[in-house]
């Protein structure tokens, strides 16, 4: 796999100022951020919006979701020497926000 470069301090920090509702985890490697539906059904039709962004981004997250509820990760596996955050997960995150 090609080596992905990673986000330096400050596009970490201006990506979190971009995004407020994405917070840095894994140790600053990944963003997450979790979001809230009324029921069922929309978090599925959520997850099936982001599904199609993925594709079309060809990065895909990791995701957690019960009932109305979905946990969002996003990190670039093949940034840097052990993965973390790159420009593919701003892309991304970008993406996701403009669906809610």
């Amino acid at each position: 796999m090609p080596n992905v470069p990673e986000l330096t301090e400050d596009e970490r920090t201006q990506l979190l100022a971009d995004h407020p509702d994405w917070s840095l985890a894994r140790e600053g490697k990944a963003i997450e951020r979790t979001f809230q539906f009324a029921d069922f059904s929309q978090a599925w039709g959520f997850m099936s919006r982001v599904a199609l962004l993925a594709d079309s981004h060809d990065h895909h997250p990791e995701w957690f979701n019960v009932y109305a509820k979905v946990e969002i990760t996003l990190t670039t596996h093949d940034a840097g020497a052990t993965g973390g955050l790159s420009q593919r997960d701003a892309k991304m995150a970008r993406a996701i926000d403009a669906l809610v």
